[in-house]
C-alpha cells in the first residue's frame, strides 16, 4: 500500500519532494563541510608532525667551532641535522627576504625534518633551491623559475654581515626551484613572505663564504636534534648536553611546543568557530526542513484520512507519508555529502591550512557516512511522527483556547490591530491554524545575540590589533647591538646618547641570557631603567622582581613551568641552578629565541646571580625604548641612529619593532565569527518572514471575520505590522544583552589562549545601529505579508471555510 501511494504521490508532488531533496542537500553540504573542516584543521600539525621525521629539539648553543660530535654521541640522539645561522645572503629584487640558513650536513631534509613535498622534489644539486607554499605566491613564482642570490665574501662572513643592512659582494647564484616542501621547522607564518631551503651541496661549495675562512669560521652552526624518547626525553638530554659540554645556557627548544604550539591554539579556535557555523546551520536546517516536512505530511495526512474509512492501518498511513520523504532526503544527504566533498578543496582554513600535510580534496568518510545517515533518518523520522501524530489528533475534535493575551490587550484598551498583530506574534494556535511562533521568537532572538555577539568580538580584535600594548609591547624602538657577550658599541655611550633624547620617554638597558628548566628555554631579560626613564610592563598578576632572588615571568612560560607568584622555581643559567621566586606575570619584549609571552624579567642583580658562570657574559644586549606621545617613531630612529653613530661608529642599530604575531593570526580568524553573525542574521530573517507569511494565509479566516466586523485594510497591514515589530522588540530585549556577554565571553577566552591583556570590547556602532536597523529589516519582511492581508476577500474565505 505505502509504495504503491509513493508512486501516485511522486506524479503529484514531485516538486514539493525536489524542493525537499535541495534542501537536505544544501543543509547536509553545509553542515559536513563545516564538520569535516574542523576535524580536519584540528589534527593537520599533528598529521604534519606524524609524516615528516621532526626534530624533537632545535639546539642553539651559538658558538663557533662548537663540537656536535659530543652531542650526537649522546644516548638517545638518533639524528642531527646541522644548519649554519647565517643572514649574509640577499635574493635579487626581494627586499626582507633571506636565504634560508643552510643545512651543513646531509641530515636535514633527510633523516630529519623530511619534508612533505607539495610539488616537485627536495633540492639536491648546488644550483637547487627548495621553497616554501607562501614564497611562491608572494613572488609569482612557480616551481622550475629561478631566483638570483648574492651571497657575502668570505670577510664579510667574519664580520657577521647582514645582507638587509650591508649589500653582500660575494658570489652571484641562479638557483632553481625543484620543489615545495612543508615541514615543522619548514613552516609558513600568516602574512610572510615564505622562505627556502637551499641544498648541502650549496652549502659545501660555499662554506668560505657563508662561515667565513679558516678551519675555525666565526659564523656558528646550530642544530636540529631527534631523540628516540620525543618531548619526554627533553630532561635529560638538557642534563646530557650541560654535561658534555659544560654548558647550562645553551637553549634548548621544544619544537613541538615552540612550532606546534601556536599552530595548534589558532587551529584549535578555527575549527571552534566552524563547528559553531556547523551548528548554526543545523538549526537552521532544523526549522526549515522541519517546515517542509511538517506541509507536505499535512497534506498528505489529509488525503489519507479518507483511506482510514477503508480499511488503511495508522501504521500503513504513517508509512505512506514518510516515503516520499524518504526519498528525497536520501537523495538530498547524497548530493550533500558530494558537495561536502568537493567543498573540502578550500579546507582547513586560515592558520591549520598552512599545516595541513595534504591540501586538496579530502574525504572525512566517518562524518559524511554518519552525517548521511542522520539526514536519511531524521527527515524519514520526522515526516512518520508528523504524520503518526496528525492522525492521532485527528480522531478527536479540535478547541480552540481563548486567548489570554487577547483578553488582556483588549482589556487594556489597545488598538484592534496592535491586540490582534500581538496575539499572532505570540501565539502558536492550534490545529489548522497554527503558526511558528516559537521559532520566530527564537530565531530573532539567535539573529540579534550572533550579531551583536560577533561585533563585540570584532570590537575586541580591533582593539588588540590597533594597540600593541595589549601584548605588552609599550616601546616603539628597539636595538640588540651586542651578541654572545660582544657588542658593536660601548653599552655605556649607547645608552648615555639614547637616554638623554628628549623624545625617549623611556629607556631600558637590556641583557638577555638564556635561563633552562625542565623542557623549556626561558630568555631572561633585565629590567635596568637608565637615568630613571622606567618603561611600562604589562602585568596580569604580581609585580615586578626587586631583588636579585625574584622572577617575573611571562605567560606561556608559567603555564609551561605550573608557577603563580610566590612560587619558587629553580633555573639553570650558569655553573649551577638557582632557586627563583616568582613576584609576577607580564610580558616581555620579543627577541631572536623568544615571542612577547615568553620568558622572564629580572634585576640586574638577579641577571647576574643566575647566569654566574655562563659561557657568555649574555647572549644578546640592547634596550627598548618608548617615546613621547606624538613623536614620530621612524624620525626619531633615524635621530637616535645619526647620534649614536657620530659617537660610537656602530650604524644602523636602532629599529621599529614589528607587530606581535598574534595581530596577524587575529585578522585572519576574524571573519569567522562575523560570517557566524551574518548567518545568524539570515536565519533569523528566515524565520521573521516565514512566520510571518504563514500567519496571514493560516489565519486568514480569523482576519476575515475581523474585516467583516469593519476592520479596514490599513488596519490588516498593520496588524503584520505590529506581529513583526514584537518579534523584533522581543529579539532585541534578549538579544542585545546576551550577545554582549556571549561576545565578551568568547574574547576573554581567546585572550587567555593568545594570550594579550583582556579589555572587555564594546561595538558602540553596533549597539547604535541595531535597533533601528532590526526594526527596519522586520518592517521591510512586514510589506508583501501586509499586502496580501490588506488584499484578503472576506466572503469568499468564509465561503471556502
Amino acid at each position: 500500500m505505502a509504495v504503491t501511494w509513493l508512486r501516485l504521490d511522486l506524479r503529484r508532488r514531485w516538486r514539493s519532494l525536489v524542493v525537499l531533496a535541495l534542501l537536505v542537500a544544501l543543509s547536509a553540504g553545509v553542515v559536513l563541510t563545516a564538520v569535516a573542516g574542523a576535524r580536519r584543521g584540528d589534527t593537520a600539525f599533528d598529521r604534519l608532525w606524524a609524516r615528516t621525521l621532526p626534530a624533537t629539539v632545535t639546539v642553539l648553543p651559538n658558538q663557533p667551532g662548537f663540537d656536535w660530535s659530543k652531542v650526537a654521541a649522546i644516548p638517545g640522539v638518533t639524528a642531527v641535522g646541522l644548519f649554519a645561522v647565517y643572514y649574509g645572503a640577499g635574493i635579487e629584487g626581494m627586499n626582507g627576504v633571506d636565504l634560508g640558513f643552510p643545512p651543513a650536513n646531509d641530515g636535514v631534509g633527510h633523516t630529519i625534518e623530511r619534508p612533505v613535498m607539495l610539488a616537485g622534489r627536495l633540492a639536491t644539486a648546488v644550483n637547487e633551491v627548495t621553497v616554501s607554499p607562501h614564497f611562491l605566491t608572494a613572488n609569482h613564482l612557480r616551481v622550475g623559475d629561478t631566483i638570483t642570490v648574492r651571497l657575502s665574501t668570505p670577510a664579510q662572513a667574519a664580520e657577521g654581515i647582514d645582507a638587509s643592512q650591508v649589500p653582500p659582494a660575494g658570489p652571484q647564484v641562479t638557483l632553481r626551484i625543484t620543489g615545495v616542501a612543508r615541514s615543522p621547522f619548514f613552516i609558513d607564518s600568516p602574512g610572510d613572505g615564505g622562505s627556502t631551503l637551499p641544498s648541502y651541496a650549496f652549502f659545501q661549495k660555499y662554506r668560505a663564504d657563508i662561515l667565513g675562512p679558516g678551519s675555525n669560521p666565526p659564523t656558528y652552526v646550530n642544530a636540529l636534534i631527534r631523540l628516540a624518547g620525543g618531548e619526554a626525553a627533553i630532561p635529560a638530554f638538557r642534563a646530557d648536553l650541560a654535561r658534555v659540554t659544560g654548558r647550562s645556557d645553551i637553549d634548548v627548544w621544544d619544537n613541538y611546543a615552540a612550532f606546534g604550539g601556536p599552530v595548534k591554539r589558532v587551529s584549535a579556535y578555527e575549527a571552534a568557530c566552524l563547528l559553531a557555523f556547523g551548528l548554526a546551520a543545523l538549526l537552521a536546517a532544523l526549522i526549515l526542513i522541519g517546515q517542509a516536512v511538517a506541509r507536505y505530511a499535512s497534506a498528505v495526512v489529509a488525503e489519507l484520512l479518507l483511506l482510514r474509512a477503508a480499511g488503511l492501518t495508522r501504521w500503513q498511513a504513517a508509512a505512506s507519508v514518510a516515503l516520499g520523504p524518504a526519498l528525497a532526503a536520501i537523495g538530498g544527504a547524497t548530493l550533500g555529502a558530494g558537495a561536502a566533498i568537493v567543498a573540502s578543496a578550500w579546507m582547513p582554513i586560515g592558520e591549520a591550512s598552512l599545516a595541513e600535510p595534504n591540501p586538496g580534496i579530502s574525504a572525512d568518510w566517518l562524518v559524511l557516512c554518519v552525517g548521511w545517515a542522520v539526514a536519511g533518518l531524521g527527515v524519514t523520522g520526522g515526516a512518520a511522527v508528523i504524520a503518526w501524530t496528525a492522525l492521532s489528533a485527528a480522531r478527536s475534535p479540535v478547541f480552540e483556547r481563548k486567548s489570554s493575551i487577547l483578553a488582556a490587550a483588549t482589556a487594556a484598551g489597545l488598538p484592534v490591530p496592535a491586540v490582534v498583530g500581538a496575539q499572532f506574534a505570540l501565539e502558536a494556535g492550534r490545529g489548522r491554524s497554527a503558526v511558528p511562533v516559537r521559532p520566530a521568537i527564537a530565531g530573532a532572538i539567535a539573529g540579534v545575540l550572533g550579531v551583536v555577539a560577533a561585533l563585540t568580538f570584532s570590537a575586541g580584535i580591533s582593539d588588540a590589533v590597533a594597540n600593541p600594548a595589549r601584548f605588552g609591547q609599550t616601546w616603539q624602538l628597539y636595538t640588540l647591538y651586542g651578541q654572545d657577550g660582544q657588542s658593536e658599541a660601548p653599552p655605556a655611550v649607547v645608552d648615555r646618547v639614547a637616554a638623554a633624547d628628549h623624545d625617549v620617554s623611556g629607556y631600558l638597558d637590556i641583557r638577555i641570557g638564556g635561563a633552562q628548566a625542565g623542557k623549556i628555554s626561558i630568555e631572561s631579560y633585565t629590567y635596568a631603567p637608565v637615568d630613571g626613564k622606567q618603561v611600562p610592563v604589562v602585568l596580569t598578576a604580581g609585580r615586578l622582581p626587586d631583588s636579585a632572588t625574584e622572577i617575573a615571568l611571562a605567560p606561556t612560560t608559567a603555564k609551561s613551568l605550573n608557577a603563580g607568584v610566590g612560587s619558587v622555581v629553580r633555573l639553570a643559567g650558569g655553573a649551577a641552578a638557582k632557586p627563583m621566586t616568582v613576584s609576577g606575570i607580564a610580558f616581555v619584549p620579543s627577541g631572536p629565541h623568544n615571542n612577547y609571552d615568553e620568558g622572564a624579567w629580572l634585576t640586574n642583580g638577579g641577571f647576574d646571580r643566575l647566569f654566574a658562570g655562563s659561557y657568555y657574559a649574555y647572549k644578546f644586549l640592547g634596550a627598548v625604548m618608548s617615546l613621547r606621545p606624538g613623536a614620530n617613531p621612524a624620525a626619531v630612529a633615524s635621530q637616535l641612529d645619526a647620534s649614536v653613530a657620530r659617537a660610537t661608529h656602530a650604524q644602523g642599530i636602532l629599529f621599529l619593532p614589528p607587530p606581535p604575531l598574534p595581530t596577524a593570526e587575529l585578522e585572519d580568524v576574524s571573519v569567522l565569527p562575523l560570517a557566524l553573525g551574518a548567518f545568524l542574521a539570515l536565519l533569523a530573517l528566515g524565520a521573521v518572514g516565514h512566520a510571518l507569511t504563514i500567519a496571514v494565509r493560516r489565519r486568514r479566516h480569523e482576519l476575515a471575520v475581523l474585516r467583516t466586523l469593519g476592520l479596514t485594510s490599513r488596519q490588516s497591514r498593520l496588524v503584520v505590522v505590529t506581529q513583526a515589530t514584537l518579534l523584533a522588540v522581543i529579539g532585541l530585549a534578549l538579544g542585545i544583552p546576551l550577545g554582549l556577554a556571549v561576545g565578551r565571553a568568547v574574547w576573554r577566552v581567546v585572550a587567555n589562549f593568545t594570550p594579550l591583556a583582556y579589555r572587555p570590547p564594546l561595538a558602540v556602532g553596533a549597539l547604535v545601529l541595531i535597533v533601528p536597523v532590526t526594526v527596519l529589516a522586520v518592517n521591510l519582511l512586514a510589506l508583501w505579508p501586509g499586502h496580501r492581508a490588506a488584499r484578503l476577500r472576506p466572503g469568499r474565505i468564509l465561503r471556502e471555510e
